[in-house]
């Protein structure tokens, strides 16, 4: 067996292990058994290993994006089912995650239909163990970032307060700036004018990844949503915008994307410049009207 094979499989098991270490922890009230959250998260890791199987027959990545963030809406939807009863912050964060995946999911998969491929999967699609670690990750993933979700719905509070109205204000704008910087990239790239050209405009004038930005801030905004739910244990669900920042910042996401850009335009002038002005994530509000 390949190196790479065998860290895949490392690399499930750990992503299995971590699910199971949030339902010892989100499941650990007595509002909140361990049984609920285990059908819960179970059912996150379930729909990808299901979406695998026609996936790896066809060898194709075409649905990844579209199960993922079906997925969220999903498992969001099957946690309402579970409460004991709904209250203005359970809906609210049940519309927000409505909002998010389902557009994402859908924009992500035009985008790959249009391009043919995806290149984070060229070569990891042909290997059985490579290819389940993704769909594998991907469970962890909705599960991660969905556990203040699932603790503030399976544990209402019936109550609007001050963490509800900041996480909302913080979410729209984490949204509209995520929204806003895929439309502003697919507008430029529809131009024939910038055929093979990076986008340096908009958004994307104060950030190299704006839609990153914007994705890391609105799960920040969740969060806050949700804390006047957690208790105890459940306190590990504030991770969940550390852990999609460190996936996009630093694994899956800003690094590759760099590398790429790098190989694309790196021997040009021009682009050299705009990586030295412009922030690699964090917004520089220096460079507006520039």
């Amino acid at each position: 067996m390949k190196k790479e094979d065998s860290l895949a499989l490392i690399g499930i098991a750990v992503a299995v292990a971590i699910g199971c270490l949030l339902v010892f922890t989100l499941g650990s009230t007595d509002q909140v058994s361990r049984w609920t959250m285990a059908s819960i998260i179970g059912l996150a890791f379930g729909i990808q290993w299901l979406a695998f199987i026609p996936a790896y027959l066809k060898r194709t990545e075409h649905f990844y994006d579209l199960v993922g963030g079906s997925s969220f809406v999903g498992v969001t939807l099957f946690s309402l089912l579970l409460s004991p009863s709904l209250d203005l912050r359970s809906v609210l964060l049940f519309a927000m995650i409505l909002l998010w995946g389902g557009r994402l999911s859908i924009f992500l998969f035009k985008r790959i239909q249009k391009a043919g491929k995806d290149g984070r999967f060229e070569d990891i699609k042909q290997s059985f163990p490579r290819f389940l670690f993704a769909w594998t990750a991907q469970g962890l993933w909705v599960s991660f970032m969905l556990a203040p979700v699932f603790v503030s719905v399976l544990q209402p509070t019936g109550s609007i307060d001050a963490f509800l109205l900041i996480g909302a204000l913080v979410w729209i704008f984490g949204y509209g700036f995520e929204v806003v910087a895929d439309h502003q990239k697919s507008r430029f790239k529809a131009r024939p004018e910038n055929e093979g050209k990076f986008i340096n405009e908009g958004l994307w004038k104060l950030s190299r990844h704006p839609n990153y930005f914007g994705e890391i801030t609105l799960w920040v905004g969740i969060t806050v949503i949700a804390i006047p739910s957690l208790s105890g244990w459940q306190f590990i669900a504030l991770a969940s915008p550390l852990f999609i920042f460190s996936l996009l910042r630093f694994i899956s996401g800003v690094p590759m994307l760099e590398k790429r850009a790098d190989e694309k335009w790196g021997h040009l002038e021009a682009y050299q410049k705009y990586k030295r002005g412009t922030s690699r994530f964090l917004p520089r509000l220096s460079r507006i009207g520039s």
